[in-house]
């Protein structure tokens, strides 16, 4: 009886031992295909990622190159200097708000659409921040403060609102609680984009999204961005030209 016995236990014992090793590679396949599957993913996510931001920025050019001023003017009333206005640091344009004026570009443009970054700095303890600037588009000399423009509202408080500025305003639609729910908090970066077309229409977006849309009898003129009264970074100041 025990030469039958012990030769059924080896042979269980082989069975048990050549199922687990089975179920050990077993294991080993699923988490293999596992993180194929996974890794594939975040191939695809990432390639997608950068497919997507390729498409965003084909057919732009910078208007600023991250370095310094090259291709734009400024002007500031009186004999203010404008270093202590206007900085470049870290690839941001570094506007300290004071006193009221404007950077642009040198040359005027027409039929475009022109998007950048831009975030407002809390103040210090005990100072207050009128949280305002814009993008002045179609400026038309003389120089002032303001030129005769449309400006697409950068402060905070109601970005993207158009206001005219000496010129006729045709038409203007603004979603303000809209504007509010997809605009970052302070501190934070975000993006406008403006796209100008050559019947005078102006589209804008925050963050991708339109809230505003308006018309005037301008269709073509410089592009600045303001000082007016507080801390704000500018940077990734991008144009396309449209046919």
């Amino acid at each position: 009886m025990r030469c039958v016995i012990f030769p059924c236990l080896i042979g269980l014992a082989r069975k048990s031992e050549q199922e687990k090793t089975e179920r050990t590679e077993k294991k080993r396949r699923w988490k293999s295909l596992l993180f194929s599957v996974v890794f594939v993913a975040f191939c695809w996510t990432f390639s997608s990622i950068n497919s997507t931001a390729a498409d965003q920025d084909e057919g732009f050019q910078d208007l600023f190159n991250g370095k310094d001023f090259t291709g734009w003017k400024m002007f500031l009333p009186g004999d203010a200097d404008p270093e202590k206005t206007w900085s470049v640091k870290d690839g941001e344009i570094v506007c300290t708000g004071h006193p009221n004026g404007y950077f642009y570009t040198e040359k005027p443009y027409k039929n475009y659409v022109i998007r950048y970054d831009w975030k407002y700095l809390k103040p210090e303890p005990g100072k207050k921040s009128t949280y305002n600037s814009g993008l002045l588009i179609h400026v038309h000399p003389p120089h002032k403060v303001w030129p005769k423009c449309v400006e697409v509202q950068g402060a905070n408080a109601n970005h993207a609102f158009l206001y005219f500025l000496e010129c006729k305003k045709l038409a203007a639609k603004y979603d303000q609680k809209l504007k509010d729910k997809v605009t970052k908090p302070i501190g934070e970066w975000n993006t406008t984009e403006a796209t100008c077309k050559d019947d005078g229409s102006i589209v804008a977006k925050i963050n991708g999204t339109e809230v505003s849309w308006g018309k005037s009898d301008l269709t073509e003129g410089l592009i600045g961005f303001q000082s007016e009264g507080a801390e704000i970074h500018f940077r990734n100041i991008k144009i396309k030209e449209l046919k």
